[in-house]
C-alpha cells in the first residue's frame, strides 16, 4: 500500500475520533473554581450546572471524550436532568460521522508536497520516531500528514492501546439514549468548523500543536487517568489543573483557538436558547467548563446565572 493509500485509509479511521473527540483529547476535563459551589466534601459525580429564567432550563454538562468502557457515570442527578430535557446539544450533532469527516481529513489534513519531516528539526524527528515506534508504526506513515493531523493520530494511539474508547465517550452515549427516546441532537459546530479550527492554524502555531502533544505523548495515558478520575468525581480544581493552566500558559494561541473563541460562540448560542423556551441538555467536553474563559464565566460576564448542582 503507498503511503498516500495508506494515509486515505487512515483518515477514515482516524474519522470517528477526530470529529467530536479529537478537540477533547488534550482537553477532556476542567474547573470552574470560582463558580463552583462550596462543598465540604466532594460530589458525587460529573459536574453538572443549570442555567434558568422563567421558562427556560438549560443543563451544562462536561464530557469526556474517550473512556473505557463499563464505567457507570449516569447518577441519578444527570439522569434526571437529562430525562426532563427536550433536546440535547453536543458539539457536534454527530461525532461518529465517519462518512462526512474523512474527506475533509483527506483535504486538508494532508501535504505530500511538504512532508512531516521537513517541517521538524533533527531533535523532533528524534521525538517522532520514537512515538510512531511505541504505537506500532513508522515516520513514513505520517509523513503526507499535516502537523494537526499527526498530532491528532499521535494524541489517539496512547489512549486507545490504554484500552480507552471513543465509542465509549460521554458524547456517543448520551447521543445514543437521546436517538433512542426520541430527543433531537444538535451541534453548536459542524464536523467542517472542528476541523477546519485545526487545519486554519498559523504554521507555526500547528507545529506547536505537534510539539505539545509530542513532548506528553509518554504520560499522555497516565494523564488521562488521573483526569478522568477527576472528572468522575466531580473535581473541578485537580482537572484543570491538570488540562488547562499549563496550556493556557504554554500555548496561549491554542488555547485561544481550541477554548475561548469557541466558548464565547457557544455562549452566543445558549444566549438565543434562554430567549426561547423549554429545557435542553448540553453536553460538551469538559474543559469547556473550566477556569477564566469557560462558557460559565463567559454567560456570568455576560449577566447570566450559572449554579452549579452536582
Amino acid at each position: 500500500m503507498s503511503i498516500i493509500k495508506h494515509a486515505s485509509s487512515f483518515a477514515g479511521r482516524l474519522a470517528r475520533t477526530v470529529c467530536g473527540a479529537a478537540l477533547g483529547l488534550g482537553l477532556v476535563v476542567a474547573a470552574v473554581p470560582d463558580l463552583a459551589l462550596a462543598q465540604d466534601t466532594p460530589p458525587a459525580g460529573p459536574a453538572l450546572w443549570v442555567v434558568r429564567d422563567a421558562d427556560s432550563t438549560l443543563y451544562l454538562f462536561g464530557t469526556v471524550h474517550l473512556l473505557r468502557p463499563g464505567g457507570d457515570w449516569m447518577t441519578p442527578q444527570v439522569a434526571d436532568a437529562f430525562d426532563a430535557s427536550e433536546e440535547l446539544w453536543l458539539e457536534i450533532e454527530d461525532p461518529t460521522d465517519q462518512a462526512a469527516a474523512a474527506p475533509l481529513i483527506m483535504q486538508h489534513g494532508l501535504s505530500p508536497q511538504t512532508p512531516l519531516s521537513s517541517r521538524l528539526n533533527a531533535e523532533e524527528l528524534a521525538s517522532l520516531d520514537a512515538a510512531v515506534a511505541a504505537m506500532g508504526a513508522t515516520r513514513q506513515m505520517l509523513d503526507p500528514m499535516r502537523p494537526w493531523l499527526a498530532a491528532l493520530t499521535l494524541s489517539v494511539a496512547p489512549l486507545t492501546q490504554a484500552g480507552y474508547d471513543p465509542a465509549a465517550g460521554v458524547d456517543v452515549v448520551l447521543r445514543q439514549h437521546a436517538v433512542e427516546s426520541g430527543k433531537p441532537v444538535h451541534g453548536l459546530e459542524t464536523i467542517e468548523q472542528q476541523l477546519m479550527f485545526f487545519a486554519g492554524m498559523e504554521p507555526e502555531v500547528e507545529l506547536d500543536f505537534l510539539r505539545s502533544t509530542l513532548e506528553s505523548f509518554d504520560e499522555s495515558a497516565t494523564l488521562l487517568d488521573a483526569m478522568a478520575g477527576a472528572w468522575a468525581t466531580g473535581d473541578v480544581e485537580a482537572m484543570y489543573g491538570l488540562g488547562g493552566d499549563e496550556m493556557k500558559t504554554d500555548y496561549p494561541a491554542i488555547y485561544d483557538m481550541m477554548l475561548t473563541r469557541r466558548n464565547a460562540d457557544w455562549v452566543g448560542q445558549i444566549q438565543d436558547e434562554l430567549a426561547g423556551s423549554g429545557t435542553v441538555f448540553i453536553a460538551v467536553g469538559a474543559l469547556h467548563l473550566a477556569g477564566p474563559d469557560s462558557v460559565q464565566a463567559q454567560l456570568q460576564a455576560a449577566g447570566v446565572t450559572v449554579e452549579r448542582v452536582q
